[in-house]
């Protein structure tokens, strides 16, 4: 049995939905951003305690086939962002059709209708996030952000993150303020 899971974005959120599943003696065999697959059957009442906790937590059980789509889209571009995009050589386009299986054009059309967005508007908005969260750790050097995200130039990513945010990513970063950040979830 499998449980699709809104709002799981990062490797907390996957503990935190593994800590409410122990909570309530339910064993899962794997639990991924957006999916829970169980071992064995679940109880109504078991399935009833998961869902107000992780409802609590700010999670939610998806149930319909589109918004599951639309929620494996949005944890399949997440997880991609946390990966060295230089080493991606293959469109979003490519990487979304080969992991989901769909023809992309009808998965865009999908996104864009339900979300109001494009699919490379959202990938954009969590790449400038994944840009402030490495300026304000002030570890690598704007070169360098601009090389692991993938972007064409400095330039580029400049002139994106000032369309996104309203400010240049050197201004974001003398900020240095938390408040400027979205999490991931809520892009």
């Amino acid at each position: 049995m499998k449980i699709h899971i809104k709002n799981m974005v990062c490797d907390r959120c996957i503990l935190a939905i593994r800590s409410v599943l122990k909570d309530i003696d339910i064993i899962p065999e794997s639990v991924i951003l957006g999916e829970v697959s169980l071992l064995s059957a679940v109880t109504e009442q078991q399935l009833y305690d998961f869902s107000q906790r992780i409802e609590a937590m700010g999670f939610e059980i998806i149930n319909d086939k589109k918004s599951r789509q639309i929620e494996t889209i949005k944890a399949l571009i997440i997880e991609r962002m946390g990966k060295d995009q230089s080493l991606h050589h293959d469109k979003l386009s490519e990487y979304l059709h080969q992991r989901m299986h769909c023809d992309y054009n009808y998965l865009s059309t999908l996104f864009s209708t339900v979300e109001g967005i494009t699919i490379e508007q959202y990938q954009i908005k969590q790449k400038i996030e994944k840009v402030k969260e490495l300026l304000v750790y002030e570890e690598l050097t704007l070169t360098q952000i601009s090389d692991q995200l993938g972007y064409s130039s400095v330039a580029h990513l400049s002139r994106q993150f000032k369309k996104i945010t309203g400010l240049t990513p050197s201004h974001f970063k003398q900020l240095k303020d938390g408040r400027q950040r979205v999490p991931l979830d809520k892009v």
